[in-house]
């Protein structure tokens, strides 16, 4: 049975920087309403209602793995780990982005599936690319192709598939006998820890548990034997799945985390009822927060036009008349404006300068990599703005 406990209100698809604002985009910008839900049989956290992919996943894609550097490293490390470990002939990766992981591996070893048309353009060059969405009808086109696959990667994908039936029967299908599916997503156990709701957009239509992924896999054939916890995102779960007839054992580890999210209350609608008032005081809080520091005239930006920041600035109600404008390394976003509150999005180069007071985190699952970039920020008394774990200025 799936219970509501969270209402995020009318936001907009997390990836549509608008071109302009003129009153026909504005007019056929798209909206739905952002509810979350707690499942009492597998307790897997879900968006109520998703937004259909072919809305989300278009050749206009902005997401790019590959320019940041933090990516860059855990990809790379990934596919060390995952090639000294599984020994794999055959890899393919479901939602491979710009080849960020793939490229790691001998180019006629790999596979990559990506619907988004522009990614799909780029990895085409370098390695066999089919630019479709996962389902049957590819599954049995890539294993007559090109036999059973031993290792199947997917990074912050399979959350986004709303069958998952489809997804799971169709990686059944072409893994081999003795292949691994290895699944990267944020951890539900970080979101609620940290109060990171903004976790929660339309691309995630699921945020998963080792307890959810475990129950889930179970209908179709297939068993998490391990689970690793890795830094990305905030705090995400790499699982390892394989077909139920396996000899692979369960870890000592898998049981840990799992009896850690028992303690937790995963597997309790209470916990998450609980968590939704953290989220509306967080929601006090920060407007709170930039209302004081507008008040005293202070130039407050943000820092990267992430697709997490889309469902603060809009179940926040923070526009232009908070932030000047947002700044963002990638290219395909500057000149645009963010979905939703329309602030206008600038090239670090322009934007990020001697005149800002203030810098809210849009991309704090970076925190790291940009407190090191923009030490001299710090130093001349610029500060930073987050709301994870809690509303707060970084001195």
């Amino acid at each position: 049975m799936k219970k509501n406990f969270l209402n995020l209100g009318k936001q907009p698809i997390a990836n549509s920087f608008l071109s302009s604002i003129s009153k026909k985009s504005l007019k056929n910008e798209y909206f739905y309403r952002l509810i979350m839900c707690f499942d009492t049989e597998n307790f897997l956290v879900s968006v109520k209602n998703p937004v259909n992919p072919k809305i989300q996943y278009t050749d206009k894609y902005a997401h790019r793995a590959s320019e940041s550097l933090t990516m860059l490293k855990a990809f790379k490390s990934a596919a060390k780990k995952l090639q000294k470990r599984f020994k794999p002939r055959k890899v393919m990766e479901i939602g491979s982005n710009d080849g960020v992981f793939l490229k790691n591996f001998p180019k006629k070893k790999v596979i990559a599936v990506e619907p988004c048309k522009n990614l799909a353009n780029l990895t085409k060059k370098k390695f066999k690319t089919y630019p479709s969405f996962w389902n049957k009808k590819l599954s049995n086109k890539i294993s007559k192709k090109h036999s059973k696959v031993d290792l199947i990667f997917s990074s912050n994908t399979i959350s986004h598939i709303p069958n998952l039936k489809e997804t799971f029967e169709s990686i059944n299908n072409i893994l081999s006998d003795r292949g691994v599916l290895v699944i990267e997503d944020p951890s539900l156990s970080s979101v609620l820890k940290i109060n990171s709701y903004d976790q929660f957009y339309d691309e995630h239509v699921y945020v998963f548990s080792a307890l959810s992924i475990s129950n889930i896999v179970k209908n179709y054939q297939l068993k998490l034997f391990d689970v690793e916890k890795i830094s990305n995102h905030g705090g995400s779960l790499r699982y390892f799945i394989t077909k139920k007839k396996n000899s692979f054992k369960i870890t000592s580890r898998l049981n840990k985390i799992i009896n850690e999210e028992k303690r937790q209350g995963l597997n309790n609608f209470a916990t998450f009822k609980k968590f939704a008032k953290k989220v509306e005081k967080s929601k006090q809080k920060l407007v709170a927060l930039l209302t004081t520091l507008k008040k005293k005239n202070k130039k407050i930006i943000s820092y990267g036009a992430t697709y997490k920041s889309t469902t603060v600035f809009n179940y926040c109600k923070i526009d232009n008349k908070f932030f000047h404008y947002v700044t963002d390394t990638t290219k395909n976003k500057q000149g645009k404006f963010t979905p939703g509150m329309h602030i206008p999005i600038l090239s670090p180069e322009k934007g990020f300068n001697e005149s800002v007071d203030y810098a809210y985190l849009g991309a704090w699952n970076f925190k790291k990599e940009i407190m090191n970039k923009e030490k001299d920020y710090l130093k001349r008394g610029g500060r930073f703005i987050t709301h994870v774990p809690r509303v707060k200025i970084i001195k």
